[in-house]
């Protein structure tokens, strides 16, 4: 008696570029490299989320760095519901990091111009 054969998935797909059977899980083509879907499915996952929320918190100390991976706007044009709002916690984060962050450099300079004002126009011992 013949083992058993291992299921060979069905094949319901086939390559817009060579034509080559796909399977639809596949993101690139195994025979031509052809991008098959626009992107890759965004996760959930509470690291993911976390990861997310967090480098929203910090984006606006490194606004410079890391604007171009900021990943919020990805969740925020998803059509899925649960991705939308993992976008709108991760720009509500970052708004209000924008802001306490504005809030802390206005008072740091203040604090400093009036320390460095302070010693030159008013600490003078010799009565000018």
């Amino acid at each position: 008696m013949p083992a058993p054969q291992p299921a060979q998935p069905s094949i319901t797909a086939i390559c817009p570029v060579c034509h080559a059977p796909i399977l639809p899980t596949y993101y690139f083509c195994p025979n031509c490299g052809a991008k098959l879907s626009a992107a890759k499915p965004l996760s959930t996952s509470l690291l993911t989320q976390l990861w997310i929320y967090l480098f929203s918190i910090v984006l606006p100390a490194m606004a410079f760095l890391g604007i171009k991976y900021w990943p919020g706007m990805a969740y925020l044009r998803s059509p899925d519901w649960e991705k939308k709002q993992i976008g709108i916690v991760a720009i509500v984060l970052m708004v209000i990091s924008t802001v306490v962050l504005t809030w802390w450099g206005i008072v740091w300079f203040e604090g400093f111009m009036s320390a460095s004002t302070g010693g030159l126009m008013g600490g003078s011992s010799l009565g000018f």
